[in-house]
């Protein structure tokens, strides 16, 4: 038995009857000040109470979602691969039923997706990333993603757009070089005709398009549309003038970023190529090739988009320094 003894002699039984007698004889309606100082503390009980119930909700619900089974995905390539080229051929949607006719020898009469680790070399990739971390610095959207479009000009800065060569006619000191364009022109040229190679298509048939442009994704909430990059899509329909598009990796999956990798939503089961330092994914862009971007968790994830199509009217040329 444990035993816990007040001080003085007087029970606390006895303290309140005293407590309730000085309090009818003149007090009454008003507690005394022993009574008044039980009421906060039982105030503050409750209190810590709820508090600490809040908090055990919060942490089971975070345990709830740590332990639910994410959807699975097949890796075609992994990050630490090698891989000189695969190709995963898929059947072709109806998206280009009438277009084999309007741009025959161009409009995709095979689908699928291809992976190479060999066409860009490391060094090519570096300085890439280098072009893009100079001129993303020069803006940056208030949420996750930023793009750097050196053909219209296209930077986001804030919640919105600015143009970087008119940020850049405010500087005395040069951001781009003629090494820096004349070095993009090359690697989009290798990659026209790595797909034009692969799908059987004339080289003068195939133009590029836009937009092309750096992506840089953070850990950043969305504040905008545009921040959103991780719902499914399709490139066909949401650009509207994509037939092939490519995307060549500047940082590593798990080294550089958590996150942030893509995946193909297939019927059977989703598949993923993982980024890496100077890795190209191409693909065909209509509905067989639906596709989002997980989001980025950790670390920072840029990547160039390269974006073709076979309608002419909607060519652009390779960026100039202005």
């Amino acid at each position: 038995m444990i035993c816990i003894c007040f001080p003085n002699a007087m029970s606390p039984r006895k303290r309140v009857q005293d407590a309730k007698q000085e309090n009818s004889a003149g007090n009454k309606g008003r507690p005394s000040k022993k009574l008044e100082a039980k009421t906060p503390s039982t105030h503050t009980t409750v209190r810590i109470f709820i508090q600490l119930s809040l908090v055990g909700l919060i942490i089971l619900f975070i345990r709830f979602l740590i332990d639910v089974p994410e959807e699975p995905v097949k890796t075609l390539a992994e990050v630490g691969d090698i891989v000189g080229k695969r190709f995963y051929s898929v059947k072709c949607s109806t998206d280009y039923d009438k277009e084999r006719t309007l741009y025959a020898g161009c409009a995709p009469r095979t689908c699928g997706r291809g992976v190479t680790d060999t066409l860009i070399t490391q060094d090519e990739a570096t300085q890439l990333l280098q072009i893009a971390k100079k001129g993303l610095a020069l803006g940056g959207s208030s949420g996750g993603a930023s793009i750097l479009d050196l053909h219209s000009g296209a930077l986001s800065q804030g919640d919105s757009f600015v143009d970087v060569y008119s940020l850049l006619r405010n500087k005395k000191e040069k951001v781009f070089t003629e090494q820096d364009f004349k070095l993009y022109s090359r690697v989009k040229d290798r990659i026209q005709l790595a797909i034009t190679s692969e799908f059987d298509i004339p080289r003068d048939k195939l133009y590029l398009t836009k937009p092309t442009f750096f992506s840089r994704m953070t850990t950043k909430p969305p504040k905008t549309v545009h921040d959103e990059y991780w719902h499914p899509h399709v490139d066909k329909y949401t650009y509207g003038s994509f037939f092939y598009t490519s995307l060549l990796y500047l940082t590593d999956y798990g080294k550089d970023f958590r996150g942030g990798r893509f995946i193909f939503t297939d019927k059977d089961i989703n598949k993923t190529i993982e980024p890496k330092l100077g890795r190209l994914s191409f693909f065909t862009s209509g509905t067989e090739n639906r596709h989002f971007v997980e989001p980025v968790i950790g670390g920072i994830r840029y990547a160039i988009t390269v974006s073709f199509t076979c309608d002419p009217q909607y060519a652009i040329d390779n960026p100039k320094l202005r």
